[in-house]
Formats: structure tokens, sequence, C-alpha cells
């Protein structure tokens, strides 16, 4: 297998450093760290230049917050000069892998995402009867540091590169804890070993692929499985016998334990079909999609939520108008008109003035008294 060298010298270059600065402000320019980052940009990138040349780098102390989504997650923000570092090193390293990932692996990657995986998905439905649909339990606090340090060293023999690697993965903040034990494990082996990746982080995300990227492997090469789909940690598998399907189930429950993971017993389940099946937000079929019912009653919730915040005068035009069309831009991708009539007519009878503009997005002209 080919490995590469020589790769610390292009992260930390001022051209990839003010790239990673630009790519980390992206979406977050009004925010104040972002601010107050690139009021002083050329002095940040020549001080983080100069500490990674030096390896006198260290990550900061992430900013950690909990969301329901549906379930509770913890997310965790880093500070945002190593989100810049964040960048640096995946503008350089995310390329090398991104040769070696399978077609059918959705997540995080460019021109993938979780639209192009339901669309996926539903051309497998269309040329099978069933599918195994998999989750594994609490995977980003159960990814192993040892094991996902080993399969970067896989394509990275750079040194001061795996440095940097090895740096932020020990400095992930501590994760919701999960202790498994696996054959051959004593009774103290969860403690021991160091787990768990941050949800929020540019490199988790991406060393989430690259954690999966030999199951991917074993599922599509060595198995043979030509209906196969992965988004994150939720992924499908197809076929015209269910009995082979519950045969991949045991074959995937072991090859996952290799990677001290497993499946969640409840939601890892054959299905027909035909029957819809719930998918990255939507309930699919082979031939539709429409959204799952406890995203809706989730955003209804949140709409009776902005209504409260508009009567106290605590949500401006702009911003209800961009939570609106966010929301609609995905549920849009499902059969959702009527759905949608039914949040506009809510809006209008809370006195909000819509106006549907020739691209489709909505308008708010004005909030009436």
């Amino acid at each position: 297998m080919k490995t590469f060298n020589h790769l610390f010298e292009k992260i930390g270059s001022w051209d990839n450093l003010l790239l990673a600065a630009k790519k980390t402000r992206k979406g977050k320019a009004w925010k104040q760290d972002a601010v107050n980052f690139h009021f002083r940009l050329e002095n940040e990138l020549l001080q983080l230049q100069q500490e990674l040349q030096a390896k006198t780098y260290r990550p900061g102390v992430y900013r950690t917050f909990f969301i329901h989504d549906p379930k509770l997650r913890m997310i965790s923000a880093a500070p945002y000069r190593d989100r810049v570092v964040h960048h640096a090193l995946c503008n350089v390293i995310e390329p090398i892998f991104e040769k070696t990932f399978i077609h059918d692996s959705y997540a995080n990657r460019q021109g993938k995402g979780s639209h192009k995986a339901i669309e996926r998905y539903q051309a497998f439905a269309k040329q099978n009867k069933y599918v195994l649909k998999c989750d594994i339990r609490k995977f980003f606090p159960s990814v192993d540091h040892e094991i996902l340090k080993r399969e970067i060293r896989r394509k990275i023999c750079c040194k001061d590169t795996l440095w940097l690697v090895d740096l932020i993965i020990d400095n992930s903040n501590p994760q919701e804890e999960h202790d498994v034990w696996f054959p051959g494990d004593d009774f103290s082996e969860p403690s021991k070993r160091r787990g768990g990746l941050p949800i929020g982080n540019l490199t988790s995300q991406f060393w989430a692929n690259v954690y999966l990227n030999g199951f991917d492997h074993y599922i599509k090469d060595e198995l043979g499985v030509k209906g196969y789909v992965r988004y994150v940690d939720d992924f499908v598998l197809f076929s015209n016998d269910k009995q082979k399907l519950h045969q991949l189930k045991v074959l995937v429950k072991h090859f996952l334990a290799t990677l001290r993971l497993i499946y969640h017993p409840d939601k890892t389940q054959v299905h027909s079909t035909v029957g819809g099946v719930p998918f990255l937000g939507f309930r699919v079929y082979p031939y539709h999609r429409v959204a799952k019912k406890q995203h809706v009653k989730r955003y209804k919730r949140r709409l009776r939520k902005s209504m409260e915040e508009r009567q106290l005068r605590q949500l401006q035009p702009d911003k209800l108008e961009c939570r609106l069309n966010s929301w609609l831009g995905h549920v849009r991708f499902g059969q959702s008109q009527r759905l949608e009539m039914q949040v506009v007519r809510y809006l209008w009878a809370h006195g909000v003035n819509l106006h549907r503009s020739p691209g489709g997005s909505w308008r708010v002209l004005e909030q009436q008294s």
C-alpha cells in the first residue's frame, strides 16, 4: 500500500493556512470569535505557522453544549484557531484518503450528502425486496484512538504530520461513557483504552470515514454486497434474499467488533423495501419519501417557540425567514406540499405576512402587531 511522506510543510504553508482560515469563516463571518480572528488575520496565521513549525502548538479547551436531535447529543466546539488548524490538516491529507473511499459512502464528502444517499437507497430499493438497516450504537463516543491511529498510519508516514494528528486525537475532550467488553478483554480493558471523538470537529467527521473505510471494503469487496449505502454510522444492505441479510447481519456484528463497535439491536433489523424504512430523516420508499413524523413534530414545536419569541419581539423577520426556508429546503426533498401549506397557514394565522418568491422560497415582508 502506498504511503505519503513530506506533508507537514504543505500543512503549515502560508497559502494553506490562508485557505483554511477562509473555509473556517464560511457561514460564521459575523460570529464574534471569527470577527476577532480575522481582524488580526495575518498575525494570527503567523502565530499558528510558527507554533506548528516549532511544534509548540497546543489545542485549546472545547466548549460543550447539548442538543436533542432527536436524542440527546453532546456537541463539542473547538476554539476558532484550532478549527483553522483542522482545516489546514484536512486540506492536505483528506485527498489522500478520499481516493480509497468507496463510491457509496456519502457523509462529509464533496458532491455527496444525505440527499444523494437517499437517492442511492431508492435506486437499490427498486431492485431489491429487502433491506438490512443498521445503526452503530454511540459511534463517536466509541471510536478507539489506537485503532484510528493505526488506520491513519496505513496511508501517512510523515512523522511531523502524525505528530499533529496524534495531538488533535489525544486532546479530544471526554465523551459520553460507553463501556463495552469484547472477546479477549479483561475487566479493566475499556477503562484502559482512550476513545471518543468530539461531535462538531471537522477532523472527527473526516476520521469517521477513515475509521469505517475498512468496513466499507469488507462489505463491498469481501462479502460482495452490491447494494450498500453508508452515511456516517447509518448503513443499509440490500438483497432479494431475506435469509441472506440475516446471515450478513451476523457477519457485520463480528467485523464491527474488530473495530470495538456494536450495532444498536433495536435499530438493526431486516425490512421490506416496499413498506418504507426510516433513513436519514425520511421514511423512504422505492418511489417516494416523506419526512419522518418525529422530525415534523419537533419542527412544529420549534415553530410555536418562534411565535412566542416573535410575540415578545425577540425574533426579527429575517431570522424567522431563515428558519422557515432552511427547514423547507430539507423537507421539500420528500412529498411535502401539504405539510408546507400547513406551516404557511399557521404563520398567516399568527399575523406573519408571507410572500413566495419565484424561486420557491418564502419571504417575511413584515410582522403585523
